[in-house]
């Protein structure tokens, strides 16, 4: 598959009471104390906006801490109370142990055939990054290419993609360092595993693609940021460009631009047969797409159009001749497959696998076939088709979870892919095209039996009468009695990104102390096709926030969760989730955790990719949007003189997709209203960004953090789990 994320008029004045909180006596025998909070300066920030009187006395706090001392300090500050905190709460030394040994298992990436080289990535358990290996043919001995482990002493230096030549002789690959989404590629032999002095920078949400003959390759890129700016500053100019191995970057030639266009992405992908360039232009985070070809055989590179408008997804699948494949929800809400003729006059597209009932999540071309990916109630099923549509089987995947991969060549007669679920780490499948048989090709030995956890999959109705699925996952003893447990709700809701089954240690470790965990596939995600996703943004954000609310309702209500028990928990557009719903129900929730969350809707649009995300939230300076996103800003509505649930919000200083600001800000907000005596407190990573690239040490200490503070403050008793 290829495929080109109110604070009204009153300054609030900082608390400098000390608290004492406790989680239920029931589940705990000592009570950790807070100390008081550090004092956050108010500024004198007033706006008036469309005639609203709009207070941001936390301003400051959007200064990049690499650049700002007094931002340092406050994060200094927040990080040693936190710190100090969230190793007093009980068990959470015996939750981290668990949460370690469940770490502690050999994983495996799918593997991707070049030249009869079988690349691959490994991690034996508990190295902070996985390691890239080759072999000679599929059962040759494995050779470690790449071992990023050894690029920082922190492990916070990251291998972020890699693509091997047709040959299989050469391997570009992707730099992350600190978690920046900034990237820098390096190339180097296969043979030697010699680097070579190819290298390029200011990389960003782009491909990589080779050029069939292995003479170079297309990458996108944005501008040199002036100095101070890189984590901050918003991304504009990007450009598609060809790097001609052995030469410098500096003579990287612009293959693809839209000048007069500076705020659209730009993003090229080789043809399968090599002969075109398809690049993608899209103004924001959905898949609306104007697509070119540039015909890199001819002597006239000039970019062609072929699917204009910026209107609908057209994802290149692959061609056969001048008949392209694309996935489309054009008049197609849940996706279909047409075929395009590129030499006709009129570009018409011929349906290869019409729209069905259930959404098409994906198609790849392989050995002369389509392997389509479907969402059916967010599980996966796939099937195999001819290049004419028709199908010819489905593939039977191993239970309830998700599948992914299947990509290969035309010649291919196998395919690799992924399955997992909640209860089951990801093991990789080799798939024979002509038989339709599955073989395990690595499977994984885990420190617990899938079979003592049960997943359930059930409905419940939202506010305006939606139905809702959600993932129900429990200890089989526990769900057999039909005990009322403490809760874990995570949701995203944003995007028309879609959540699926898939294996997290951290989720087994809350299993193991007793709690269950929920999964709702709320609106704004992408499960259920263009109508979920446009349910849930802009002027229907609010139906978001009253699904996961529904979710907590119908939890308590049914006796799954105890009537104090309710944990929630989002990262980035969920981190935003958790925020509203915190202060639109903090009666409903008692634990929350907003992760990396976007807490600021007036400001998110003026750093970094925050401007993409005008598709899913509207714009600030239109006086209709403005409004709809002041009426659920987390940070602009803390409810003063309402008792709020336990908050432990969580950042990174590097992060520069969401900039840690939105997190510092609402933080300081939230200690300095009057809304009760549980604590409100910030953890903040170092050398960490949005998420990916975070080492395994990192991600360890966080998940015991994070569980011990919402077991502690939900009732979920961890004493037991060191026995």
């Amino acid at each position: 598959m290829r495929t080109p994320t109110r604070l009204r008029t009153l300054l609030l004045a900082a608390s400098a009471a000390a608290l004492t909180v406790s989680g239920p006596l029931s589940a705990h025998d000592h009570e950790v104390p807070l100390p008081a909070y550090p004092v956050s300066e108010t500024g004198d920030v007033v706006e008036t906006i469309f005639g609203n009187e709009v207070a941001d006395p936390y301003r400051w706090l959007e200064e990049d801490v690499r650049n700002s001392a007094k931002v340092a300090d406050w994060v200094k500050a927040q990080s040693e109370l936190a710190a100090d905190y969230l190793a007093a709460l009980p068990g959470r030394e015996a939750y981290e142990a668990r949460i370690k040994e469940l770490y502690n298992y050999e994983r495996f990436g799918i593997p991707v055939e070049k030249g009869g080289n079988y690349f691959y990535s490994r991690n034996d358990g508990l190295q902070n990054q996985s390691v890239l290996y080759v072999r000679d043919g599929l059962d040759g001995e494995p050779r470690v290419l790449i071992d990023p482990n050894k690029w920082a002493e922190d492990g916070a230096t990251a291998l972020a993609g890699w693509v091997p030549t047709e040959d299989g002789s050469k391997l570009l690959y992707g730099i992350q360092d600190g978690g920046s989404d900034w990237r820098t590629a390096r190339v180097l032999d296969v043979a030697t595993g010699e680097v070579l002095e190819d290298k390029v920078e200011w990389i960003k949400f782009s491909a990589l693609e080779w050029a069939k003959d292995g003479s170079g390759f297309y990458y996108s890129r944005f501008p040199v940021t002036e100095e101070g700016e890189t984590f901050q500053a918003l991304n504009t100019n990007q450009k598609v460009y060809f790097h001609k191995l052995g030469t410098p970057q500096s003579d990287d030639v612009v293959v693809f631009e839209t000048a007069d266009r500076p705020e659209l992405n730009n993003v090229g992908v080789v043809s399968n047969d090599g002969a075109y360039l398809i690049t993608y232009s899209s103004s924001g985070t959905d898949n609306r797409y104007e697509v070119s070809l540039i015909d890199l055989a001819g002597e006239d590179r000039t970019p062609r159009v072929i699917i204009p408008g910026f209107e609908s997804n057209f994802s290149y699948i692959g061609n056969k001749g001048s008949r392209f494949f694309f996935v489309t929800n054009e008049n197609a809400p849940l996706q279909k497959v047409v075929a395009i003729d590129i030499t006709s006059d009129d570009l018409a597209r011929e349906v290869i696998i019409p729209e069905r009932e259930t959404k098409l999540d994906g198609v790849s071309m392989v050995g002369g076939k389509l392997v389509a990916e479907y969402l059916v109630d967010a599980k996966s099923e796939v099937s195999v088709h001819a290049l004419d549509g028709s199908e010819i089987r489905t593939v039977a995947l191993p239970g309830i979870g998700t599948a992914g991969g299947f990509g290969g060549d035309a010649d291919d007669r196998e395919v690799f892919y992924s399955f997992s679920s909640f209860n089951q780490p990801t093991a990789i499948y080799k798939y024979d095209l002509e038989s339709g048989e599955s073989s395990v090709w690595e499977r994984p030995e885990v420190a617990f039996n899938p079979e003592d956890y049960t997943v359930e999959q059930k409905f419940y109705t939202s506010k305006d009468g939606t139905r809702v699925p959600m993932f129900l996952v429990r200890r089989a003893d526990i769900a057999a009695s039909g005990e009322a447990v403490p809760t874990l709700l995570y949701g995203y809701g944003g995007f028309n990104i879609s959540l699926t089954p898939g294996f997290n240690p951290s989720r087994i470790a809350w299993l193991d102390a007793g709690g269950a965990y929920v999964l709702a596939n709320i609106r704004g995600g992408g499960e259920y096709g263009k109508a979920w996703h446009d349910g849930g943004r802009r002027e229907n954000k609010q139906n978001v926030f009253d699904d996961f609310i529904a979710a907590g309702e119908y939890l308590k209500a049914n006796g799954i969760t105890t009537p104090d028990g309710l944990a929630i928990e989002g990262g980035s557009n969920g981190g935003l989730l958790v925020g509203a719903v915190s202060n639109q129900r903090p009666d409903l929730v008692d634990a929350a955790h907003p992760a990396v969350g976007v807490m600021d809707m007036l400001r998110f649009d003026r750093f970094t990719a925050g401007r993409y995300w005008v598709d899913d939230y509207g714009y600030p300076s239109k006086e209709t949007d403005f409004n709809l996103l002041l009426s659920y800003s987390p940070y602009h509505n803390v409810r003063d003189g309402t008792d709020y649930p336990a908050i432990l919000v969580t950042t990174a200083d590097t992060d520069d997709r969401v900039v840690p600001g939105h997190s510092f800000k609402y933080t300081a907000a939230l200690q300095a209203a009057d809304i009760g005596d549980k604590p409100h407190l910030i953890r903040i990573e170092t050398r960490a960004g949005h998420g990916s690239g975070k080492p395994t040490d990192k991600a360890i200490e966080e998940a015991a953090d994070v569980g011990a503070f919402l077991a502690y403050h939900t009732g979920l008793d961890l004493s037991g789990m060191g026995e």
